[in-house]
């Protein structure tokens, strides 16, 4: 009898430490994140490589074209200015005296040419006169040939005098033209950026091949646009006027609508970065430029396609392109099953066939001991 217990409880421990072995040495359960195969849109799309920029639709840094003391400087940084406004002046007072003297000529011109003009008027009736004596047999061939000459010749005074006024007329524009020429005036309306100079300091040109800072920059601030990179394999699905999404860090939570505008017509090869080409998104409400300063860095994301109401999961849970890990619920293990996919993005993948609505998919498919027909367990992260 006492053998027989023995042998019991030695068959008790071997039972208990087996259990415990294989309790230890058993597959546990893999934790997944999974999430629900539903309907929803999905968008293709593309986004900028390198931040973009927020652009003036016109941006002028103006100088004058000749050198000189600056005499009037009526702006101010930061104001705002219309198309005409006088932004700056040379010193032009010698200007201004040649353009009254070239005024004063013209006149002097147009009298001299009045008065010439009425003396060939006189020649012309004498001449007329003489030659009607000529034919009543009255007057001499000699006094007539004197007083048609005398009108030819007075009538090309006045002629060379019409010109002289309008060859004064042509000194009074060249005269107003190098006076306009000492002063800066806005093309357009916008917001005074920079000034360089102040009163009485000497400003020239910029010459040919030498970069000098403008005397004033003047911004466009009614008008705005984004300018990206798109990486060349993207870029050649892109199309003048798809719609867009704009970000900017300056706004984060308030997304803007666009619309391509320009593609660049060639790639951009810049060393040690990657071929880009460079797009313009117009902004597709004029009051997102309210607040909007040239500069901010923006990310654009082009809608290439769209599918409504289709199926779709988290692009994170696709496995090459073509694979995901099915969770079942029931008897709780996950298993790997081929798909087939539409539309992808960083978010969504668009599922055309293998798995079904409602089905759940593993997200965290990079969780080690996962693999097909392993039990598996939902993780309390799971959304």
């Amino acid at each position: 009898m006492k053998r027989l217990i023995r042998w019991i409880l030695l068959l008790l421990i071997v039972a208990g430490a087996g259990f415990f072995v294989w309790q230890k040495t058993r597959p546990q359960p893999v934790e997944v994140l999974v999430a629900k195969v539903i309907k929803g849109a999905v968008e293709k799309t593309v986004a900028n490589t390198r931040a973009g920029t927020v652009k003036a639709c016109r941006r002028a840094r103006l100088s004058p074209s000749i050198g000189g003391q600056i005499a009037k400087l009526p702006i101010h940084e930061g104001d705002q200015v219309e198309a005409g406004t006088l932004l700056l002046e040379i010193w032009n007072e010698d200007l201004q005296a040649q353009l009254l003297l070239a005024e004063r000529e013209v006149g002097v011109a147009e009298a001299q040419a009045h008065a010439a003009c009425l003396s060939a008027e006189e020649a012309k009736r004498q001449a007329d006169r003489a030659e009607q004596l000529f034919r009543s047999k009255v007057g001499s061939v000699e006094a007539t040939d004197r007083a048609v000459t005398q009108a030819r010749s007075l009538e090309a005074q006045c002629e060379a005098s019409l010109a002289s006024v309008q060859m004064g007329k042509a000194r009074v524009d060249v005269a107003r033209t190098n006076l306009m020429r000492t002063r800066l005036i806005a093309p357009f309306g916008g917001v005074v950026a920079k000034i360089e100079g102040e009163l009485n300091e000497y400003v020239t040109p910029s010459p040919v091949g030498v970069q000098t800072p403008p005397a004033v920059d003047l911004i466009e601030n009614s008008c705005y646009y984004i300018s990206a990179p798109i990486d060349e394999v993207d870029a050649a699905g892109v199309r003048i006027g798809m719609e867009t999404r704009i970000s900017l860090d300056a706004f984060r939570n308030q997304p803007f609508a666009g619309t391509v505008r320009r593609i660049a017509p060639y790639v951009l090869d810049l060393e040690k970065q990657a071929r880009t080409v460079d797009i313009e998104v117009s902004f597709a409400e004029t009051a997102d430029f309210k607040n909007l300063l040239a500069g901010y860095s923006a990310d654009v994301e082009i809608i290439l396609a769209t599918r409504l109401d289709t199926l779709r999961i988290p692009t994170e849970a696709v496995i090459e392109g073509k694979k995901v890990f099915v969770y079942s619920p029931t008897n709780k293990t996950v298993r790997l099953q081929e798909i087939s996919t539409g539309l992808t993005n960083w978010a969504n993948t668009e599922i055309l066939s293998g798995v079904q609505e409602g089905q759940l998919v593993v997200v965290n498919v990079d969780k080690p001991g996962l693999a097909d027909g392993v039990q598996a367990t939902i993780s309390e992260g799971t959304p």
